[in-house]
C-alpha cells in the first residue's frame, strides 16, 4: 500500500483529492491547501474533512451560539461552561456535578439500535472526561407518525439500543421524551443527556500540556466502523428515498465502557492524567488536535502503535474511525507505569502512542514517515465560520394567522363531547403513557434514583448522609416551535425549569440540543437564529446559565425539514431529596388548586393536533417573570413541607395534568371549574405558568397567601377523592377507564 507522506503530497501538488466525497467544500479545501502551503495528505484530508464537518466544527451556528456567553448570566455556580466536553456546576456541600445533552440522529434512522446504543456511550464518555461518575441517563425521543410503517422499525430499535446500553452499564434512566410528528419520519431524533457526580477538586481538561508529557490511547481497539459518521452521515441530509450516503455507524459494547469507565475513576482517583479526551466523534483526529491545541500546542503520534481490531485500516481510516469506548489521555512520564498498571488490571488496553510537544504542530507518523504535520488549532478550534443568510419564510405569517378558533375548528360543548375528547386525547400517542417504552430500561440501579419517568423530572441522590439531590428534566415542543421559534424555545425552557421546579428542586443550569433543518435552507436557518436568540434572552431573564450542549443540523429528507426542535434540559438542586415532591395525588380530602393563569391558548395544541390535525395560530404566551414567581412557590412549598402533590400544566391541558395525577397515584378527583369560563377552554387551553398541586386542608391558606404575596392567582378546583376523575356539573370517568385508554395505546401499535 502506498502511503500519501507529506514529502509525496509537497512533491505531487496536482493531485485530485475527494475532498467533496468527505463532506467540504471547495473553498474549505482550497483553505486547507492555504494553511499548510501545499495539498494536503490524504491523512490530513481525513482530519480536517471531520474536523471542519457540521457536526463538530459547528460552523453554520457558532455566530448564533455565541449569545449563551454575551448573555449568561452572572452566577457563582458554574464551575466549567462551554467549550469543554461537559458543563460542570456546583450544587454546595462541596460537590459539584456535570451535565450535557448531544444528538445521534441520523445514525439512529441508518442502524437504530447501535445508532442509538452508541449515542449513550459517547454521552457517557463526555461525563467520564470531565473527571465524574456518570450516575443517571435520559433521552428525548422523536419520531414520525406513530402508525407510520418506518417507526415501528426505528423506533423499537431506538429503544432496544438505550436500554441495552444503558442497563449494562448500570446507570439508571431516569427520565425523556417521546414524540410523534410527521416530519420526523425519516428523520428520528434521538437525543441522550448524562449527568454525573465529583467533588470540585477532581474536574479534569481536554488538554495536552507538558511538553514531553506521554499520549496514552486506552480502551478497545480500533476497528472500521463509524468512520466518516460526522463529516458524512450528520453534515448531509438525507434525499427522500432515505440517506444518501451510509457510512458504517459506530458499533458498541457497553461491557467496555463499564470497565472503561472504573478504570478511569481509579486512575482519576490516583492523579495521574494531566488532560483527558474521549474518541467519539471525528474519533482520534479529534482527540489529538483537539487536545494539543488547548495545551501547549504540539504533539507527535506515532499511529501504526494504535492497536487495531482490522490490521487492514489505512492511516486515513485509522484517524476517522469512530470505534467506541476510547479515550486519549495526556500523562507525565513519572506516573505512566502506574497507570498503566491500572489498565492491566482493569485488561484494558493501553498504548503509549505519542508525547506532547512546544512545536506548535500536530505531526503522524507510519511507520517512520510523516503522514500529517499541521497546525492543530487549524484541524480543532479556526474551522470555517459561516454566517448563513436567514430569512422569515413566506408563508410564516399566514401559519400564525390560521388561529385555531372557535369559528375555524369545531369545539367540543356538551358533557359528552368534552368526556369523549378527553378519552381521545388520553389515548393519544403523544399523551399515552410510555410505560411500553420505560419498562425496558431500568430506572433505580445504582439505588439513589428518588424520582423516574413519569414523574415531572428525574432526580438521584448525590449524599447519601445529607440526601443533596439533583433533579432533571427535558422539554421541547416543535409545533410551538414552528409557529414562534422565539417564544417556543422560551417554552421550551420554562417547561423544564418548571418541571423540575414541580419536583422541589431549584433550577440552576441549561443544557439543549438544538435540532433543526439544512442551515442552506434560510427558513431553516431563521428558525435556528430566533431559537437561539429566545433561549440566550430567557436563560439571562430567568437566571439559568448554558453550561454546553449540541447543535444537529440537516435533519430533513428532501426538502422537508423536521419542525424546529430545540431540546433544553434543566438541572436543578435540592438539599433534602426526602423534600421532594411527586406527580400523585396524596391522601383523599386534600385540596387540589390551580396556580396560575388560564387563557384561551390552543396554537399548536395538542388538541389541535390530535382531534384536526391543525398546527397554526400562535403558541401560548410565555411570561418568565411569572416563570420565575411559580418556580419560587413550588420550592418553597415542597422545602416547607405545603406540598404532598405538584404537576405542570402543559401538553394537553389541565384535563391532562389531572388525568396524569390520578392515574400515577390511583386516586380520583373531584373537580370543580371555575365560573364563567368555557369547560373547554378550562379543560384543554395549553397556556404555560401553570402547575395543579395538592396541599393538606391544614397548609390551604399558608400555601394560598405565598401565592398572593407573589401576585400569582391561585383558585380551588378540587379535592382528592373517590376512583375517578369527576369533573362537576361536566362528566365522571373512572380512573381504571383512564388507564386503560391511557396504557393501550403504544403496546397496540408496537408489540
Amino acid at each position: 500500500m502506498t502511503v500519501d507522506t507529506v514529502a509525496h503530497a509537497a512533491a505531487t501538488p496536482d493531485v485530485v483529492q475527494p475532498f467533496a466525497e468527505l463532506g467540504l467544500k471547495p473553498d474549505e479545501y482550497e483553505r486547507i491547501r492555504a494553511i499548510l502551503g501545499r495539498r494536503p495528505t490524504s491523512s490530513e484530508l481525513a482530519m480536517y474533512s471531520v474536523m471542519w464537518s457540521e457536526h463538530c466544527s459547528y460552523k453554520s451556528s457558532k455566530v448564533h451560539l455565541r449569545q449563551f456567553g454575551e448573555k449568561a448570566p452572572k452566577t457563582d455556580a458554574l464551575l466549567v461552561g462551554i467549550g469543554e466536553n461537559a458543563g460542570v456546576v456546583d450544587i454546595g456541600q462541596g460537590w459539584a456535578v456535570t451535565f450535557k445533552v448531544e444528538s445521534h440522529n441520523h445514525p439512529s434512522y441508518v442502524e437504530p439500535y447501535q445508532g442509538a446504543a452508541t449515542g449513550v456511550g459517547g454521552i457517557v464518555r463526555d461525563i467520564l472526561t470531565m473527571g465524574a461518575r456518570p450516575v443517571a441517563v435520559m433521552d428525548p425521543l422523536r419520531f414520525g407518525p406513530a402508525d407510520a410503517p418506518d417507526t415501528r422499525r426505528v423506533l423499537p430499535g431506538v429503544v432496544a439500543g438505550i436500554g441495552g446500553y444503558g442497563n449494562c452499564l448500570g446507570l439508571p434512566n431516569i427520565g425523556g421524551e417521546v414524540v410523534f410528528d410527521e416530519t420526523y419520519l425519516g428523520n428520528p431524533l434521538v437525543n441522550a443527556l448524562c449527568v454525573g457526580t465529583l467533588r470540585h477538586g477532581d474536574i479534569k481538561l481536554a488538554k495536552a500540556s507538558g511538553p514531553g508529557n506521554l499520549v496514552v490511547l486506552f480502551g478497545a481497539k480500533t476497528g472500521g466502523d463509524g468512520i466518516g459518521g460526522v463529516s458524512v452521515l450528520a453534515s448531509e441530509t438525507f434525499d427522500a428515498d432515505g440517506p444518501a450516503k451510509r457510512p458504517s455507524v459506530q458499533v458498541g459494547d457497553p461491557f467496555t465502557e463499564k470497565v472503561l469507565i472504573e478504570c478511569c475513576l481509579e486512575i482519576f482517583a490516583a492523579d495521574l492524567v494531566v488532560g483527558i479526551q474521549d474518541l467519539g466523534g471525528a474519533g482520534l483526529s479529534c482527540a489529538t488536535s483537539e487536545l494539543a491545541s488547548a495545551g501547549s500546542g504540539g504533539m507527535h503520534v506515532v499511529l501504526d502503535r494504535v492497536p487495531l481490531r482490522d490490521p487492514t485500516l489505512s492511516p486515513e481510516e485509522i484517524l476517522m474511525s469512530e470505534s467506541q469506548e476510547r479515550m486519549c489521555a495526556v500523562v507525565e512520564p513519572a506516573k505512566a507505569a502506574r497507570f498503566l498498571e491500572i489498565c492491566e488490571r482493569w485488561d484494558v488496553t493501553a498504548t503509549v502512542v505519542g508525547e506532547v510537544t512546544d512545536t506548535g504542530r500536530l505531526v503522524v507518523e507510519w511507520h517512520g514517515e510523516v503522514v500529517v504535520d499541521v497546525p492543530p488549532r487549524t484541524v480543532a478550534h479556526e474551522g470555517p465560520v459561516y454566517h448563513r443568510p436567514f430569512a422569515r419564510p413566506g408563508g410564516q405569517d399566514d401559519l400564525q394567522a390560521d388561529a385555531p378558533t372557535a369559528d375555524r375548528l369545531p369545539r367540543p360543548s356538551t358533557p359528552d363531547e368534552l368526556r369523549a375528547t378527553l378519552l381521545r386525547m388520553v389515548a393519544a400517542p403523544n399523551l399515552a403513557a410510555k410505560t411500553w417504552v420505560t419498562s425496558q430500561y431500568d430506572r433505580y440501579v445504582r439505588g439513589n434514583t428518588v424520582l423516574a419517568q413519569p414523574e415531572d423530572a428525574g432526580m438521584v441522590r448525590v449524599d447519601e448522609e445529607t440526601g443533596l439531590g439533583v433533579a432533571l428534566a427535558t422539554d421541547g415542543n416543535g409545533r410551538h416551535c414552528r409557529l414562534d421559534p422565539y417564544a417556543g424555545a422560551q417554552l421550551a425552557l420554562a417547561e423544564a425549569y418548571r418541571n423540575v421546579a414541580a419536583s422541589g428542586a431549584r433550577p440552576l443550569a441549561v443544557t439543549n440540543c438544538l435540532n433543526f433543518g439544512s442551515p442552506e435552507d434560510p427558513a431553516v436557518m431563521w428558525q435556528f437564529a430566533e431559537a437561539t436568540r429566545g433561549l440566550a434572552d430567557a436563560c439571562l431573564e430567568l437566571g439559568v446559565p448554558v453550561t454546553g450542549g449540541n447543535v444537529s443540523f440537516y435533519n430533513q429528507t428532501g426538502e422537508v425539514a423536521i419542525l424546529p426542535t430545540p431540546v433544553v434540559g434543566v438541572l436543578g438542586v435540592i438539599d433534602d431529596v426526602d423534600r421532594r415532591t411527586p406527580m400523585g395525588f396524596g391522601p383523599e380530602g386534600e385540596t387540589v388548586l390551580l396556580v396560575g393563569e388560564t387563557r384561551d391558548e390552543l396554537g399548536g395544541s395538542e388538541w389541535a393536533h390530535v382531534v384536526h390535525g391543525h398546527l397554526g395560530g400562535l403558541p401560548p404566551v410565555v411570561d418568565l417573570r411569572r416563570e420565575r414567581q411559580l418556580a419560587e412557590i413550588l420550592v418553597a412549598g415542597s422545602r416547607d413541607g405545603m406540598l404532598t402533590a405538584a404537576h405542570d400544566v402543559s401538553d394537553g391541558g389541565l384535563a391532562q395534568a389531572l388525568v396524569e395525577m390520578c392515574l400515577r397515584s390511583g386516586r380520583g378527583a373531584r373537580v370543580f371549574l371555575p365560573d364563567g369560563v368555557d369547560p373547554f377552554v378550562a379543560l384543554f387551553s395549553e397556556s404555560a405558568g401553570r402547575a395543579v398541586v395538592a396541599v393538606p386542608r391544614s397548609e390551604e391558606l399558608r400555601f394560598t397567601d405565598m401565592c398572593v404575596a407573589r401576585h400569582v392567582p391561585v383558585v380551588r378546583i378540587g379535592v382528592v377523592d373517590g376512583d375517578a376523575l369527576d369533573v362537576q356539573e361536566q362528566f365522571s370517568v373512572t380512573v381504571e377507564e383512564l388507564r386503560a385508554a391511557s396504557e393501550a395505546t403504544l403496546p397496540a401499535l408496537f408489540g
